[in-house]
């Protein structure tokens, strides 16, 4: 009776997998449609300012006084007509670019990601069924611990599903003080590969733990590495943003098209440095109490704090790729794309951990389920 009632709710938690993934890719297309219609309406105005500011240059040409003093009083609404619609596409720059016949050049994104006055439905629509799938999201990974009795994270299937809903949380939390809805597709992204990774390639059904992991330390170790992981998939993603932007601000300040109308947007890239080094500093803490709650489980299930494990030693590799990234931008001055790049190598050592290491390599850490 036990285990009917144990696979029915596995039953379930897959139903409730299946039904969030369907939603995440909803709020996904939302997102992605947010970007582009914003991008298409920034470029319209970017058209019109150079329409107007090609007028405006024609008109004080003219030798009247009562046509030049016409044409500055046009030249005054062009401009308010102008940035108006900059005002209202995205949050309002601390440049004047928007106010000038380059808006194109400038960004419309709030370095301090501030919520401002503008109304953008396809955005609001995502946050909404982001929200939406995380709820049911959520239903899954409560259904899965009913079914299992346990916390859902003792193999490859349960710390994918569960770790994509922290991520989902994580964000969605973040969203209500910072204005991170340009990382929404990049997130979003990441927790439906998650989530299909989950379901084709590690599904394992509801089941008990190996004994090693039957200890009150698997929810202390590995609900801190979840959260850490969730983190640090937020800073990866504006890491590679960072990057983006970075290429579009060297290309437009050395007088190139802007290709990448979307990126008004997003913050500038020093901002998302910024932004992405603090999340990081709170992610390797995070890290820094999985490796040692990890050491102290180790000592009380096989007698010894260390034992140069493959899991062992790609936990501290993530450790050691992060740590130096906190002490090279802080200290040596690795800031810009350098610091980017570092990130974005430490994210990949995560993803490397828990996927290839787990997979492939035989130690007392295999418990991917598999």
């Amino acid at each position: 009776m036990l285990f009917a009632i144990n696979e029915t709710m596995g039953q379930y938690s897959e139903l409730f997998m299946l039904l969030a993934a369907g939603t995440y890719t909803v709020a996904f297309i939302a997102f992605a449609w947010d970007l582009a219609k914003s991008s298409k309406m920034l470029r319209a105005v970017d058209l019109k300012a150079a329409e107007l500011s090609g007028q405006t240059a024609a008109a004080a040409r003219v030798p009247v006084g009562v046509g030049a003093v016409a044409a500055g009083g046009d030249a005054d609404r062009a401009d308010s007509d102008v940035s108006g619609p900059v005002g209202r596409a995205e949050r309002p720059t601390s440049s004047s670019s928007g106010r000038s016949g380059a808006a194109g050049a400038g960004y419309t994104a709030d370095g301090s990601m501030r919520y401002g006055g503008e109304r953008r439905v396809p955005a609001r629509v995502a946050v909404a069924l982001t929200v939406l799938g995380a709820a049911i999201h959520a239903a899954g990974v409560i259904t899965r611990a009913l079914g299992a009795g346990r916390v859902p994270w003792g193999n490859m299937y349960e710390f994918l599903t569960t770790g994509a809903f922290v991520a989902v949380a994580v964000f969605l939390l973040v969203l209500i003080r910072r204005d991170l809805r340009f990382l929404g597709t990049f997130v979003i992204g990441l927790a439906i590969i998650m989530l299909v990774a989950a379901s084709i390639a590690f599904w394992t059904p509801v089941g008990h733990l190996v004994p090693a992991l039957q200890s009150y330390w698997l929810i202390i170790h590995v609900s801190i590495a979840v959260m850490s992981s969730a983190l640090f998939t937020l800073t990866f993603a504006m890491s590679a943003l960072q990057l983006v932007q970075s290429h579009r601000q060297k290309t437009i300040a050395a007088g190139g098209a802007d290709k990448l109308g979307f990126m008004r947007l997003v913050p500038n890239a020093l901002s998302l440095e910024n932004l992405s080094y603090r999340i990081n500093a709170i992610a390797f803490v995070g890290w820094t109490f999985t490796l040692m709650f990890g050491a102290i489980w180790a000592e009380k299930a096989w007698g010894r704090f260390w034992g140069w494990d493959t899991k062992e030693v790609w936990t501290f590799v993530i450790w050691v790729v992060y740590a130096g990234y906190l002490h090279a931008r802080a200290t040596r001055g690795w800031t810009g794309t350098r610091a980017a790049w570092l990130s974005i190598v430490g994210y990949l050592c995560v993803v490397f951990n828990f996927t290839i290491v787990n997979q492939f390599f035989n130690g007392l850490h295999s418990y991917s389920g598999l």
